[in-house]
């Protein structure tokens, strides 16, 4: 569960480490983003975020192949990878977080309702994890926002002990 003060040492270890972020969210629809930015002083960290719900979106604004999505869908590893590097791309940001899956309340593209990958990128570099939520359409999006923001967490965790 995300709290205020989680939210805090998260923003806080990200400016002591010099890490800024960017979002790109899909399933989420900002609440990625609009979850850090409750947290005063979080612009210095926060570079941006899109919400590229559509595919056309995806592939012009965060650099999405066309032939990836056509194949593969948008629920998708490789697309979560590409977003979360297109994040980076667009905003200038070392990290890049990206969500897209399926919220519901039907299956999409032969995807469970539920079926979620957040990818993360640091310096260029990327990798995707893969969930299944339970619950509404609201619970899979919270409980996306919520690993998302923890996944943020141990990378700038990471990325913050490797400076040193």
């Amino acid at each position: 569960m995300l709290t205020e003060t989680s939210l805090a040492t998260l923003v806080a270890s990200a400016i002591a480490a010099d890490i800024t972020v960017a979002t790109a969210e899909s399933l989420t629809g900002g609440m990625v983003a609009a979850t850090i930015i409750q947290v005063p002083g979080s612009s210095g960290m926060l570079q941006g975020g899109i919400i590229a719900y559509q595919n056309s979106v995806k592939e012009r604004l965060l650099g999405v192949s066309a032939s990836l999505l056509e194949t593969q869908g948008a629920v998708d590893p490789q697309v979560a990878c590409a977003m979360a590097l297109g994040a980076c791309t667009a905003a200038g940001a070392r990290v890049g977080i990206s969500t897209t899956g399926v919220a519901g309340p039907d299956p999409h593209q032969g995807k469970d309702v539920g079926h979620v990958f957040i990818g993360v990128a640091l310096d260029g570099e990327s990798k995707s994890y893969e969930y299944h939520f339970a619950g509404d359409r609201e619970m899979i999006r919270l409980q996306a926002t919520q690993e998302a923001i923890s996944l943020l967490q141990q990378v700038i965790n990471a990325a913050g002990e490797q400076k040193l």
